[in-house]
């Protein structure tokens, strides 16, 4: 038994809603719906459209996030003996702080897992239907380099990961940056600053970033800009990669 002609699945797929034909149509098949209202049984078709456009969306911004921990998972995070400040972690899942333009800095010892926890969070971010992206500074700064190499290609750069509502930078500070990398990523960050949240991703402490910046005026501005409203995660005493590398040899 059908519910629609093929006029109306063709003015449903033109309208996007072909998801809407998927739910009717499996309430055709199910006799179980026929002593259902009406009311309730479009009720029922509205929330499957929903939850599969919704879900499509989810995934989509995942995919064009390009998280360097694909499998990175809240539910998944692993807290025995590690030093992790659980509670802090759970407050941060719900992505508050990004209604309040906030920011988060994970930093700890190489292995000690501030990738995985931050691409977890964005993924969480992407749930909320939160446009995030996922960049490691060294790929940054060769973006920068290639757009130095084509008219307003600087600019079109800063545009584009400016309007990321949550932006993730991976292995911040590693490297020492020339004075144009340092005034590239003050004008990131500056364009972002109180407009959107950014997560920093580093091995080194607060006392270090000055130098590691610069120490000079723009070293200056993005203290400023970052510090003071962002929140300080450790993240932990266990090399991560050890552990994770052990636990596979175990099995």
């Amino acid at each position: 038994m059908t519910l629609l002609n093929e006029e109306t699945r063709r003015k449903l797929r033109e309208l996007n809603f072909s998801e809407m034909i998927e739910a009717i149509d499996q309430q055709a098949q199910n006799i179980g719906y026929s002593s259902l209202s009406f009311e309730y049984r479009m009720k029922l078709a509205i929330d499957f459209v929903y939850q599969r456009k919704h879900n499509g969306k989810v995934e989509r911004l995942i995919k064009s996030a390009q998280f360097r921990m694909t499998n990175a998972s809240f539910s998944d995070i692993y807290f025995i003996d590690r030093g992790l400040d659980k509670e802090k972690l759970l407050n941060l899942s719900t992505t508050q702080f990004i209604d309040t333009n906030s920011s988060i800095i994970f930093h700890g010892f190489t292995g000690s897992g501030k990738s995985y926890l931050a691409c977890a969070l964005g993924k969480q971010a992407c749930m909320q239907g939160i446009r995030t992206k996922y960049i490691r500074i060294p790929d940054l700064l060769m973006l920068r380099d290639e757009a130095t190499l084509t008219s307003q290609g600087i600019s079109k750069l800063l545009k584009k990961f400016a309007n990321y509502k949550l932006l993730i930078l991976d292995e911040w500070l590693l490297d020492e940056l020339s004075e144009e990398e340092q005034y590239f990523i003050f004008e990131l960050i500056e364009r972002r600053h109180d407009i959107s949240s950014t997560i920093f991703c580093t091995q080194f402490m607060k006392e270090d970033w000055h130098a590691r910046l610069g120490g000079g005026v723009h070293a200056d501005a993005m203290m400023d800009r970052i510090v003071h409203n962002a929140a300080w995660v450790f993240t932990g005493n266990l090399n991560m990669r050890q552990f994770q590398a052990k636990k596979q040899n175990h099995f």
